[in-house]
């Protein structure tokens, strides 16, 4: 405590933000004076929350008191000295902690996001191994929209005018949205976020900011931290930063693309690459991982009805767990590299993903590959899109259903959170299966 009480005191912070991910991806927890903060060493936050839909339902009682204690207790919450950030949008000198979260007793709580994480990082630990990744994340701006039944409008840029058709890889489209993202990169430095480039994607006011390749752990934080950053700096300039899935009809949807590799963890060498350059038999199992276990926790990549709408057919997105090289038409796309930066790049995760959940999800499909030396089947070359071998589960619904089946899954991300994140995805499904659709009025209401 002593590191987090000299950062404190070194920024003058007053106000500390003390937060943990529900299996959202929301940021929950409490504000507090730093006096406070530092006196009592932590947080205590009720279990619920980690059983908490999106819409703040919670799931049914006989699976609520199956999980959780009935009587509704806390858990302990510790804050992590290697998780602080500034809060550089907030008028008062304010911190915002990533806590980690305990039982009574000083057991790690299974349903915590970040506790999984860390759970199938120590599988890589155990081995020697020590994964490395590096998220891309998709984002649109939008026009501010108080009426949720309306579709959402791309942002007025510096031109005054709106943005229209494709401007895949524009400078000067992306910059007419210079005020917001110098505001976003100077938040970012000031959190120490290790940010690479910017990049505007294929959909209208549709935007890719890539981060830096390093630790799994800080960069779920950091994924955490920014999409909390990129709303704010968005608000400040009179629009919406939307991490949506598919916000818009007839657009491009929103990936978190994760690059991940492999080092040996006291050589630093890539274990993805023999000494002669070549793929190692751990490279090919590991993509051989991928294929077999991604349709079985597709739910962790794409975790809400709207996710599925990005694997439409012409969505620009991949449809299938094909690996090629150099091939954007396949969930597994190896990138052209040298031996020591070569690497998987699982295009299949969306933006709506919780970066916890996906990075580990990503990672332990290719580690039961390495340990159960799976075979990937040949690599795809030409377009992927149309390929049926190893299509995904099409709907939340089957999805949900293929994860509870899988015993592996079970196993290694434990059976209590398996139950908890299903439990809570239904409670989600069931009401968005309440709500109407303007389709549904455009072209029932009067013809059926």
């Amino acid at each position: 405590m002593n590191k987090i009480e000299n950062w404190l005191k070194e920024h003058r912070i007053t106000e500390v933000e003390c937060m943990v991910s529900d299996l959202t991806g929301i940021a929950r927890g409490k504000i507090a004076p730093t006096v406070k903060f530092i006196s009592e060493k932590g947080m205590r936050l009720p279990e619920s929350i980690l059983l908490q839909s999106v819409t703040g339902d919670y799931v049914d009682d006989d699976i609520y008191y199956d999980l959780l204690d009935p009587a509704d207790i806390d858990m302990i919450c510790k804050p992590d000295e290697n998780a602080i950030y500034l809060v550089p949008w907030a008028l008062e000198p304010t911190a915002q902690i990533i806590h980690d979260t305990y039982d009574k007793l000083g057991n790690p709580i299974d349903m915590s996001p970040r506790n999984l994480l860390k759970k199938v990082l120590k599988l890589y630990a155990d081995k020697g191994w020590q994964p490395l990744v590096a998220p891309e994340m998709e984002f649109y701006l939008t026009r501010r929209n108080e009426d949720p039944d309306l579709p959402l409008q791309p942002p007025i840029g510096r031109s005054g005018r709106q943005e229209t058709g494709r401007q895949s890889f524009s400078i000067d489209a992306a910059n007419e949205f210079d005020p917001l993202f110098e505001d976003m990169y100077d938040w970012c430095e000031a959190q120490g976020l290790d940010l690479d480039t910017l990049i505007h994607e294929e959909g209208t006011a549709q935007m890719e900011i890539n981060f830096r390749h390093g630790d799994p752990l800080q960069l779920a934080d950091q994924v955490l931290v920014f999409k909390r950053t990129m709303r704010e700096a968005a608000l400040k300039h009179d629009m919406t930063a939307t991490f949506m899935a598919k916000p818009i009809t007839n657009e491009p949807g929103s990936a978190m693309h994760l690059h991940q590799s492999i080092i040996d963890r006291e050589t630093g060498k890539n274990l993805f690459s023999n000494p002669d350059g070549s793929m190692s038999d751990l490279f090919i199992h590991h993509l051989g991982g991928l294929q077999r276990y991604i349709p079985e926790v597709l739910p962790l990549f794409a975790p809400n009805v709207n996710s599925f709408r990005r694997f439409l057919p012409d969505t620009s997105a991949p449809v299938n767990v094909e690996w090629g090289e150099e091939n954007r038409t396949a969930g597994l796309r190896v990138p052209d590299s040298d031996a020591q930066n070569r690497r998987v790049e699982n295009r299949l995760p969306g933006a709506d993903a919780n970066p916890y959940i996906a990075i580990a999800a990503s990672l332990l499909c290719g580690y039961l590959g390495m340990i159960s030396q799976i075979p990937p089947s040949p690599p795809v070359k030409g377009r992927a899109y149309e390929r049926r071998n190893l299509q995904l589960p099409l709907t939340l619904e089957s999805a949900l259903e293929r994860m509870e089946q899988c015993s592996d899954v079970q196993k290694y991300l434990g059976e209590k959170f398996c139950r908890g994140y299903v439990a809570v995805k239904r409670v989600e499904h069931e009401n968005y299966k309440r709500v109407i659709s303007s389709w549904e009025r455009e072209f029932l209401l009067l013809s059926v």
